[in-house]
């Protein structure tokens, strides 16, 4: 049974509902700072599962519009960042790049070794590696015909999609966590400020400076970084060099946010009012995220992992807790042990784990629950959605020759 395309959609919208409403009445889910998207999602995805088991109904959601909202999510995030901030966050950056980076072959090592142990060809193991968990569901299906036609890993589509699925929902669920327990037990003091980056905090505060004419001016920037970002994708893969879409969107809301900065007196024009677009574009970038992320949950066939189940649980289970410990032991030492550290561990789980859209609601939550970190959600996206899929790559290509 297939779902068409707008029911899909709205389908995700209750689910997004139901998530909101359960975190909002469950204070176990605040205090561990769990995606509202994660809740919504995961149930549907869980419905679908049992009836497959037991009514032997196979229902595939259509969802197309997904990847647009991950633009716009993106396009927002670039919008949302100037170029000074940029390049106060530079030594926070490359530290976290280098984690990332030493984390990949971490990754890879421990699932090859993993592949070896279950008498499997050991670049196997790269499928539930840096491939599925670090790189995402793209990484994964562009890597795919490689290990099938010339590799002769016939099952490493279905070991990459399987790895992504469990690395999806366990980045959901251990971001948040981890963070309330780093600020916990170092004792940190949160920012505590209104002023998000994505959303707003639970507390329910009406978005009194919401206007038509600033809403409107959003969507028209939004709609012209999808435009640009779209140009510089297709000149990034000229150059031989494939990106994700969603790398070419935040570069273009950082070059449209620097150009109109630039060219408007503190930053207040006809068709660029920062002031009055800002808030427009916190409530679309919020609403984008949490869509894809419902729809990327509810869209997952759990019963694909039936086949590779003894060696993805193995391996997965290792991976979480090497993540777990890496993150706690290693990415907040590293980070400056302060609040912003703790919120970037939240989306660690999601660079490692899951995807750039997992770290972002990650640190989403738990800056609603806490209050803003800036430098964070400037760090994080450019190293999960730029940086780390230049490095992955690399490191991929040496590894599987």
């Amino acid at each position: 049974m297939e779902v068409h395309a707008f029911l899909s959609f709205t389908l995700a919208i209750l689910l997004l509902f139901i998530g909101k409403e359960l975190t909002q009445r469950w204070s176990l889910l605040r205090r561990y700072s769990i995606p509202e998207p994660l809740v919504g999602g995961a149930l549907c995805a869980a419905i679908v599962c049992l009836l497959y088991y037991v009514f032997n109904i196979s229902i595939f959601f259509e969802l197309g519009a997904r990847d647009m909202l991950l633009l716009y999510f993106f396009a927002a995030i670039g919008l949302n960042s100037q170029i000074r901030s940029l390049l106060k966050g530079g030594r926070p950056l490359m530290i976290l790049l280098v984690l990332a980076s030493s984390f990949i072959v971490l990754q890879n090592v421990i699932g090859m070794t993993i592949a070896a142990g279950f008498s499997m060809d050991a670049r196997a193991g790269l499928m539930v590696g840096s491939i599925s968990l670090t790189g995402g569901i793209g990484t994964t299906m562009a890597w795919t015909p490689y290990f099938v036609e010339e590799l002769g890993i016939i099952n490493a589509g279905e070991l990459g999609l399987a790895a992504n699925m469990i690395g999806l929902i366990a980045a959901c669920l251990i971001g948040g966590p981890i963070a309330g327990y780093l600020i916990r037990k170092h004792n940190t003091r949160p920012s505590g400020d209104a002023e998000l980056e994505i959303g707003t905090l639970h507390k329910d505060e009406p978005l009194l400076r919401l206007d038509y004419h600033g809403v409107l001016l959003a969507l028209f920037w939004l709609n012209l970084a999808l435009m640009l970002g779209q140009g510089l994708t297709t000149l990034i893969a000229m150059s031989g060099l494939m990106l994700p879409d969603f790398v070419g969107c935040l570069l273009a809301g950082i070059i449209l946010r620097s150009a109109c900065d630039l060219i408007t007196h503190e930053g207040k024009g006809r068709l660029w009012n920062w002031p009055s677009m800002q808030p427009g574009i916190a409530l679309i970038s919020d609403m984008s995220l949490g869509m894809f992320l419902t729809m990327a949950l509810m869209g997952l066939q759990l019963w694909e992992l039936q086949g590779v189940l003894g060696f993805i649980t193995t391996a997965l289970a290792i991976q979480i807790a090497l993540t777990i410990l890496f993150v706690a032991f290693v990415v907040h030492r590293f980070m400056g042990r302060d609040y912003e550290a703790s919120v970037v561990c939240a989306g660690f789980g999601g660079i490692a784990l899951g995807s750039t859209a997992t770290a972002i609601a990650n640190m989403t939550a738990v800056t609603r629950q806490y209050g803003a970190a800036p430098n964070a959600f400037i760090v994080v996206p450019l190293v999960c959605g730029f940086f780390i899929d230049l490095v992955n790559a690399l490191i991929i290509g040496i590894m599987a020759g």
